[in-house]
């Protein structure tokens, strides 16, 4: 261990919404100070046509926000803390690309392409890209090397080739300036060690082997000709991403003297290289072999890990991909997920809150007072229809429902697929429809559970992190009957965040290698859900249900 004693680690987490920094002792463990800002431009909704599944972020919010976020830290931390910051790393959603110049420039940083939602950041669900995803995958599929085989074998328009593809087709503009992509989680962290320019360009591990198809056994990316293939609009592009990559616990470089002072930190602060959200919570989280850490938010994603030895030669079929290190170094990172959990949800809220939007209150109140009572009905419609919901006899609804309402992230990725719902009568009230997507939300869990298993990957153990675990104790138990398993839920209210500041404390030196960051500032465990035996049971039969209403739904799309 390193002599850097009293020391702090900084992890910032770019959530769908907002980004959160978390000041971590590294000695200790000890959540020093935490501070939450939202994106303003889209809280607004700019740049998004939800309609054309088109969800774009502008960089000015990751950048504003990143400042405004760090510096507010410092008013919650004890005084002098900015000086005891050893090291930093970022974590972001993914895949989440943007178009770069010859300079590393992200394109929407430029005047003439300030408000081109084609130049901004594609978030992880703009599922715009569902047809460039399909010829990605039928390539593959086609080709003497299959180079999804470490994908789980199918293409997600969530990613990286299908959403670059998507813009250089459809926006002459951007396809003329594009020099490069770059994924979020990438040029944050070359954004503030000044290593944009394509010459000096380093990726993290995580992006590029989980979205970017890189694999160490063809020598980085596939071949031009495969891309080429598909369509020559790619031509070149796999020859201007860097071959080599890094995993989070390594060194990317040293806050610039422009960034230290935006920060309020030194320039001897150590960045490591950038990871997603979902694998720095599973750090966090403290995973290892045999444990599934389901990170609970719009959507999910579930991280495991796997002995070198446990994998072998196999390819995990229907994931989000099989990467050396990009969890732990050392081990194979597993990913899989759902396009939508908390957005599902989110969804019925609104639905239902549609007619009080649309009513005229004027002669009642004024806009802003309206405006409260609406965020104050909003605020309290889930806790209400869970605690209803609660109360209802598993089985006595009569309704199945999928949870493909953003498409499906895994098993068998495909995001053309849609949301269905059977059974609903006369006497379906709002509870009980509520109750039907939670479990449908459970079943989609219970299928990635079952389909890890059935490729031989060991899960006994479930660990949850994100807001709703904490939340919702119906969501929490259905899950648990649903999964018939135990259910950790971590003490961390930021755990993405922790694990990004376990990686920095690693690339700092204070700790030879993340294991041993994470026995000393890895979270706790504040609850565990047990199953209801009776419930698991019921839920075994019904759970029927959902596979056969997703066979059909797939069967007739």
């Amino acid at each position: 261990m390193s002599n850097v004693l009293g020391a702090y680690a900084l992890g910032l987490d770019y959530g769908s919404d907002s980004v959160r920094a978390l000041l971590v002792d590294t000695q200790t463990g000890a959540e020093v100070a935490t501070n939450v800002v939202y994106y303003p431009r889209w809280k607004k909704g700019l740049f998004c046509d939800p309609a054309k599944n088109q969800f774009r972020q502008h960089p000015l919010d990751y950048i504003e926000s990143l400042i405004e976020v760090v510096q507010g830290l410092w008013a919650k931390a004890p005084s002098g803390a900015a000086q005891r910051v050893c090291g930093l790393s970022v974590d972001t959603t993914g895949s989440t690309p943007i178009a770069v110049d010859e300079s590393g420039v992200a394109l929407a940083l430029k005047p003439e392409f300030a408000s081109n939602p084609n130049a901004m950041f594609l978030l992880w669900k703009d599922h715009s890209a569902i047809l460039e995803a399909q010829q990605i995958t039928a390539a593959a599929n086609n080709a003497s090397e299959n180079y999804l085989k470490y994908e789980g074998g199918i293409y997600s328009s969530e990613w990286f080739w299908a959403k670059a593809l998507f813009v250089l087709r459809h926006d002459t503009e951007v396809r003329q300036a594009a020099y490069s992509w770059v994924e979020h989680c990438d040029w944050i962290t070359a954004l503030i060690t000044g290593t944009t320019h394509p010459k000096v360009f380093k990726a993290g591990r995580c992006a590029a082997g989980h979205k970017v198809m890189w694999h160490e056994s063809w020598n980085g990316y596939p071949p031009n000709d495969f891309f080429v293939g598909i369509d020559p609009l790619l031509d070149g592009l796999r020859d201007k991403l860097p071959l080599e990559t890094c995993t989070s616990d390594k060194v990317c470089g040293q806050l610039t003297p422009e960034w230290a002072q935006h920060l309020g930190l030194s320039t001897e602060v150590i960045v490591s290289f950038g990871s997603f959200d979902c694998h720095a919570g599973a750090v966090g989280a403290n995973v290892k072999p045999g444990v599934l850490t389901k990170v609970m938010g719009t959507s999910t994603c579930d991280i495991t890990v796997a002995s070198y030895e446990d994998i072998g030669e196999r390819c995990i079929k229907g994931i989000c991909g099989q990467v050396d290190g990009s969890v732990l170094p050392g081990m194979i990172g597993l990913e899989a997920g759902q396009s939508a959990f908390g957005d599902l949800y989110a969804w019925f809220r609104d639905l239902t809150a549609w007619p009080m939007q649309q009513l005229d209150t004027s002669a009642l109140f004024d806009d802003n007072t309206k405006a409260k009572l609406i965020q104050q009905l909003e605020s309290e419609t889930l806790t209400m229809l869970g605690n209803a919901a609660a109360k209802i006899p598993v089985g006595e609804t009569g309704i199945v429902a999928l949870d493909w309402i953003n498409g499906r992230r895994t098993p068998d990725a495909d995001q053309s697929v849609a949301m269905a719902i059977t059974g609903l009568t006369m006497g379906s009230q709002a509870p009980q429809v509520f109750k039907a997507l939670v479990e449908a939300s459970a079943y989609g869990a219970r299928a990635i559970i079952e389909r890890f298993k059935q490729e031989g990957v060991c899960i006994d153990h479930v660990v949850t992190i994100g807001g709703i675990s904490k939340k919702s104790d119906f969501i929490m138990q259905t899950c648990a009957d649903v999964w018939n398993c135990n259910i950790d839920v971590l003490e961390s209210e930021q755990s993405c965040a922790l694990g990004a500041a376990i990686y920095a404390a690693t690339a700092a030196g204070v700790y030879p290698n993340v294991l041993s960051a994470q026995a000393a500032m890895a979270s706790n465990v504040a609850k565990t859900y047990q199953p209801n035996p009776e419930n698991a049971e019921k839920y075994q039969a019904l759970y029927q249900g959902y596979l056969a209403l997703g066979h059909y739904v797939d069967g007739a799309k």
